[in-house]
């Protein structure tokens, strides 16, 4: 069975919501304990975030760069962390589903995309599929029913979604783990020490 060696997370709506300011910025339910079990098992995290308007919009590239370095106080250290600055109508090959923001993180990991996994949105999950990485949706308020019904995996969450990654690339349509957290540990005394 092949390793997942790298998860990608969506910053804005998996790790610590759509925040433009640094000071706003609230880590979202599970993504402390997600990230924890998988720096744990030795995978790479990372994360990848949409900003159009950097340099020409209200959000600075230094805005960008605050926002970021304060989802890594509260939830890293990650190994890596992008950004497309291009809106929806620039055309460029790092805005999912273009898969080119994937292809570049997991090339500063050193990671071959089939050994990646992206938790995010609809978008998110199709361009991993496009580089033959392992794309998860994790569906929120704003995901169609049709973009549900098209994606190869769905989570009802980052701790599921991951979770089912501990094992190895995801295995079937809607994943679903229903172990206590303890478990998904190698053993449960790292977790009952408090040392996850």
């Amino acid at each position: 069975m092949t390793r997942v060696r790298t998860v990608l997370f969506d910053r804005d709506s998996l790790l610590a919501g759509d925040a433009p300011d640094p000071d706003r910025v609230r880590p979202a339910p599970g993504a402390g304990e997600a990230l924890g079990m998988l720096r744990l098992h030795g995978v790479r995290t990372g994360f990848v975030a949409l900003r159009p308007g950097i340099g020409h919009g209200p959000l600075s590239d230094a805005d960008v760069r605050a926002v970021n370095h304060r989802v890594d106080e509260l939830l890293g250290p990650f190994d890596i962390w992008g950004v497309c600055p291009h809106g929806p109508d620039d055309g460029c090959h790092c805005r999912p589903p273009e898969p080119g923001l994937i292809l570049w993180a997991a090339g500063r990991v050193c990671t071959a995309p089939a050994d990646c996994a992206v938790v995010g949105t609809a978008a998110d999950a199709e361009a991993a599929a496009r580089v033959g990485a392992h794309g998860i949706l994790v569906p929120d308020e704003r995901t169609r029913p049709q973009e549900t019904a098209r994606a190869d995996h769905v989570a009802p969450d980052v701790l599921t979604a991951v979770r089912a990654l501990l094992t190895g690339p995801p295995r079937g349509r809607v994943l679903v783990d229903e172990r206590p957290i303890e478990s998904a540990f190698e053993n449960g005394e790292a977790f009952e020490n408090g040392e996850a």
